[in-house]
């Protein structure tokens, strides 16, 4: 069959016909490579969100300092547990210490700002290096989660809370 003509005068042609066409589906598909996006002073930037809390985050190469809010990390998360947190990417792709990390954090709390932070920090790597990706998206931290407050209904005392009853 020629690439000229597409017409059909035998059955042998349609499974020729098939065979081309399965040998293009077996192949798989490339992946899309990502770009590199850093701005004029070697920073990546990236928003992270968790709860309420929405935290910008820029990084760059440096010695692993972490300034949240003008503070430092140590200063501004005072409980481990949520240093820890924001620790977390850089230690499943080993690259603690290597970079100084600068972010502001507006709304929420403590607890949702750090996963906020977390978040950020994770997405602004993979703009940075754009291979960390896949060991990030494993540990799910590319993950936004979606879990907030449930809102207080009406005729009620919380969201799902009733008033007390009262039979006299």
């Amino acid at each position: 069959m020629s690439n000229e003509t597409s017409r059909v005068t035998d059955l042998k042609d349609l499974r020729d016909l098939g065979t081309v066409r399965a040998a293009a589906a077996q192949q798989p598909a490339a992946a899309p490579r990502r770009e590199r996006k850093v701005d004029a002073q070697g920073r990546s930037y990236a928003t992270g969100k968790r709860k309420d809390a929405i935290a910008r985050v820029w990084i760059k190469p440096g010695s692993g300092k972490i300034t949240v809010n003008g503070r430092d990390s140590t200063v501004y998360f005072a409980r481990p547990v949520l240093r820890m947190m924001i620790n977390q990417p850089f230690g499943v792709v080993n690259r603690a210490g290597q970079f100084d990390v600068v972010c502001t954090v507006v709304g929420g709390g403590l607890s949702g700002q750090a996963g906020a932070v977390r978040h950020g920090i994770s997405r602004a790597l993979t703009l940075f290096e754009p291979d960390l990706r896949p060991a990030l998206k494993q540990g799910g931290f590319l993950t936004r989660d979606p879990r907030t407050v449930e809102r207080k209904k009406y005729g009620r005392a919380k969201a799902r809370r009733s008033f007390q009853f009262s039979k006299r």
